[in-house]
């Protein structure tokens, strides 16, 4: 059988979340005619994520069966775009817990009051660029191995990334530059990068889906900042990935779960927090977010031993954030424009 693109098994997510949603939405008014009754009462609990999360239909369904509550989604935008929605929406907030704000957002999350309690650390993966081998192939040019590449000449216009004011990936990578080159040297580097045709997008999957030639969209740029487990799911039907990643200059990214402060409903919202920390949701991590679980012991797929490497060494993830960011933005905008 014709092994599906990632997109395609994307869009058939999003399809069956849709259907999931109905089936749910069925569920809940089966439960809230029996609650009629006096026997059963069924409350609607909103999650809010940024855009790659998935849940399937079944999943959906189990927690609402195992809860008694209703569950609804709200997809906001990129981890970065999903904080600031959230802090402009605090005193009314759109939901009751949120999924996906990572390490280069959580302190901002919280020192704007945002969430009620403490973040739960709900999987993690490393932020790294990946490469289309085909490409590379095609054109008989030797792959880049580290992000000082990047600048080079043989790699002009060759590389698109995301936007570090919007996006966690792109603000992953900006950390891992202050970090590798130093005070004096991340802003130079950043300028070469720019005048070697460096591409921004808003978010990862445009860059990914859309921009990058090794994935589903076959755009027209062969090095994309994305996961080093990527590649895992880029095996073709030879059984080999299209793609691999440059394992330096990586960044080590933690996503978080959380209760929203001033959520209507507290206790559903820690329901799910808890169904996601549970070893029903972390087993789908790597077959759907491809991401790593953080409940010690979830079975990782056979395909990650063969196409996904950890980085030795990581870069950026134990800064300031809090502290950095304004300032590192507005020299990043400095560059950029």
């Amino acid at each position: 059988m014709k092994k599906k693109s990632r997109q395609q098994r994307r869009n058939q997510r999003t399809k069956n979340t849709a259907i999931g949603l109905v089936f749910a939405l069925g569920v809940a008014l089966v439960i809230s005619v029996v609650s009629s009754s006096g026997t059963s009462k069924v409350t609607d609990v909103t999650l809010v994520t940024h855009d790659s999360f998935v849940m399937s239909p079944e999943l959906i369904a189990a927690f609402n069966a195992k809860s008694g509550y209703n569950l609804k989604l709200i997809k906001a935008g990129d981890a970065g775009s999903l904080t600031n929605r959230l802090i402009l929406t605090k005193n009314s907030p759109i939901a009751d817990a949120v999924y996906g704000i990572d390490n280069t957002f959580s302190s901002l999350a919280t020192s704007a009051g945002i969430i009620s309690g403490k973040f739960q650390a709900t999987d993690y993966g490393y932020v790294c660029f990946n490469y289309d081998k085909n490409w590379f192939a095609e054109k008989k040019m030797s792959a880049p191995t580290s992000i000082n590449d990047l600048v080079l000449p043989a790699y002009k216009n060759l590389t698109v990334i995301e936007n570090p004011k919007t996006s966690s990936t792109g603000l992953s990578f900006l950390a891992a530059t202050i970090d590798k080159f130093g005070a004096s040297g991340w802003k130079p580097y950043w300028s070469s990068l720019k005048s070697n045709g460096v591409k921004v997008d808003d978010g990862w999957e445009t860059a990914y889906y859309t921009d990058f030639s090794g994935s589903s969209g076959k755009g027209s740029y062969p090095i994309v900042l994305s996961y080093g487990s990527s590649p895992a799911d880029e095996v073709r039907d030879n059984g080999q990935s299209q793609t691999a990643s440059i394992l330096d200059g990586c960044f080590r990214q933690t996503e978080y779960s959380a209760v929203l402060k001033n959520a209507h409903n507290p206790k559903g919202a820690q329901a799910v927090i808890d169904f996601l920390l549970s070893s029903e949701f972390q087993n789908t991590f790597p077959t759907t977010m491809y991401v790593y679980p953080t409940l010690s012991g979830t079975p990782i797929p056979a395909t990650w031993s063969a196409f996904t490497q950890i980085p030795t060494k990581t870069y950026g993830d134990k800064l300031d954030f809090n502290a950095g960011r304004k300032g590192w933005l507005a020299d990043w905008s400095a560059i950029f424009g």
